[in-house]
């Protein structure tokens, strides 16, 4: 894939066709970028798309983290925990290795439920409250947790962090 510039936009040109996924790992991927090159991941509507992108076609469930600097720009995503169709066990422990080996100030957590329903479920919001306590004792924030279906729902906006 090639990238060019026409009057101040970007267009992405392919020599072969692309399929539905490959278009949707690209567009995780250019999302990335733009968060990586300064852009604040501050706007829940765009940690949703770019979190659907990245998580919307996993046939089980995945468990990720957006780790962010002290400006709230993207460090890293990172999957961390890999489960089945309708469960994912996420161990804190695991989370803080990580935020402390990548120094991150702050995390968005986030996964997917294959089913389509992005409800919060009674051990989605239990885990989140885990993590977020572990997290508060090393002064690192839980922006966010954002779960992946048919339509991405956050934490925050439910009131829920």
């Amino acid at each position: 894939m090639r990238k060019t510039r026409k009057q101040s936009k970007q267009v992405y040109v392919t020599d072969e066709p692309l399929t539905a996924h490959q278009v949707l790992e690209k567009a995780a991927e250019i999302l990335a970028e733009s968060f990586k090159s300064g852009e604040q991941l501050n706007n829940p509507q765009s940690v949703k798309q770019y979190l659907s992108c990245q998580l919307a076609r996993k046939k089980r469930e995945v468990f990720a983290v957006l780790l962010l600097d002290t400006s709230h720009r993207l460090i890293e995503y990172h999957e961390l925990f890999y489960g089945t169709i309708d469960g994912a066990s996420v161990y804190p422990r695991e989370v803080i290795q990580l935020v402390l080996e990548k120094n991150a100030a702050a995390v968005i957590l986030a996964h997917n439920h294959p089913s389509g329903n992005a409800e919060p479920s009674v051990a989605d919001k239990k885990i989140t409250q885990r993590i977020n306590e572990a997290l508060a004792l090393i002064d690192v924030r839980v922006l966010d947790h954002i779960i992946v279906g048919e339509k991405p729902i956050s934490f925050a906006e439910l009131g829920l962090l």
